[in-house]
């Protein structure tokens, strides 16, 4: 296992009716702004609930982040904030909204231009506004983390940035909360969180039997209970655990001490940006392809999730990776997600546009081992169009 410094400071209050528990973790004199998406917090009462709780409180809201949040809107939303001395935000929403705040947090007592906050992956950040979130959408992590991704609409760039002050101060997760998602959502945020721990899980071993095991107990949990909130959206038993296996995905405890790879990730992005794909599709369509390509490099642990979690202990090597990599499209499919470009209308004419955005954000060197180069990615889109 390899040295590790693991730090997690957010506050998670899990379970049915606690969105009344904000009182105990925002002070009476704060000044408060609720960040929001497109309104299903407010069709789907989260809001007014919200609300409730923190009646006699001074509020104000901020509507419209996008699903993937665009810089030019939070932008909008940080003049608001130093405009109003806005003292404490409040993410109500999915990762899109906490990520966009966390931008937000960030950039409103930043000297410089908020945009290298992005450019620099976060390393340039010395203050940020406290926050607080109420999710609705698991999927990203980003509750328990202190990483988002942002986006610039003029340019057509997607970027990660991290930094240890923009973890929430506390994430609410309600289970019944997300019992009116649309089955596109619910199969979204099961391959989400699927990628980030194969991320996390799927590289090199170092010995890291612990992480290792937790990786698959949550990809077990995934592939069992995935399906179930298709066809049982109100089962209480199975959102509450693919609440917790989204955050647990992403919250620092499988990756500690352990190799990661982010490679499916970083060209997803550049797929969003340039095609407006839903991140989840881009990662459906990648991961396929990344673990085909790249399986020499991953065997052996390819093989420990061959038999750990798909139960494939028979046959020569190859096959049984092949035939692991075969379920894991198949379980994407399974939970109404395609996984080929051409079920996106994208073809093999978008992907020399996409190689050479990697390049412009000096994406030339990705994965576990700094061995996925553009000519490499650049195979794994031309095995993404239709096999």
């Amino acid at each position: 296992m390899n040295n590790f410094t693991l730090y997690n400071p957010t506050k998670i209050i899990f379970g049915s009716g606690t969105i009344k528990d904000i009182v105990k973790e925002i002070s009476k004199e704060s000044k408060i702004l609720i960040i929001y998406g497109g309104g299903s917090v407010k069709r789907n009462g989260v809001l007014d609930e919200v609300k409730a709780a923190l009646q006699g409180y001074d509020i104000d809201e901020f509507a419209g982040i996008e699903p993937n949040p665009t810089y030019e809107t939070l932008m909008q939303c940080v003049e608001k904030v130093r405009n109003q001395k806005i003292d404490f935000l409040l993410a109500v929403g999915g990762g899109s909204v906490i990520d966009g705040t966390k931008f937000i947090a960030a950039a409103v007592n930043y000297a410089g231009e908020p945009w290298d906050i992005v450019k620099s992956y976060g390393r340039g950040v010395r203050q940020a506004i406290p926050f607080g979130t109420v999710l609705t959408l698991p999927a990203s992590g980003s509750e328990m983390n202190s990483g988002a991704v942002i986006t610039r609409l003029a340019t057509k760039t997607k970027l990660p940035f991290m930094n240890p002050l923009l973890f929430p101060k506390f994430s609410v997760l309600d289970p019944t909360k997300t019992y009116t998602l649309p089955a596109s959502q619910i199969g979204n945020g099961v391959v989400d969180t699927f990628v980030h721990i194969t991320e996390q899980y799927l590289t090199y071993p170092v010995s890291g039997k612990i992480q290792d095991r937790f990786a698959e107990g949550l990809l077990l949990t995934l592939i069992e209970e995935g399906p179930k909130a298709l066809t049982d959206p109100q089962n209480y038993d199975v959102r509450a655990n693919l609440m917790w296996c989204a955050t647990l995905g992403l919250n620092g405890l499988i990756s500690a001490g352990v190799p990661q790879d982010w490679a499916t990730h970083m060209v997803g992005h550049e797929l969003t940006a340039l095609h407006g794909l839903d991140h989840a599709r881009t990662l459906a369509v990648l991961l396929p392809a990344m673990l085909k390509i790249r399986k020499d490099d991953k065997k052996q642990k390819l093989l420990q999730y061959a038999e750990r979690v798909w139960g494939i202990s028979q046959g020569d090597e190859d096959a049984r990776v092949d035939k692991a990599i075969d379920k894991t499209r198949a379980f994407f499919e399974s939970m109404q997600v395609k996984t080929r470009l051409c079920d996106y209308g994208i073809t093999a004419e978008a992907i020399p546009t996409v190689v050479e955005q990697l390049k412009a954000h000096g994406m030339v060197k990705l994965g576990e081992k700094f061995n996925v180069t553009p000519e490499m990615v650049e195979k794994i889109l031309g095995l993404c169009l239709s096999v």
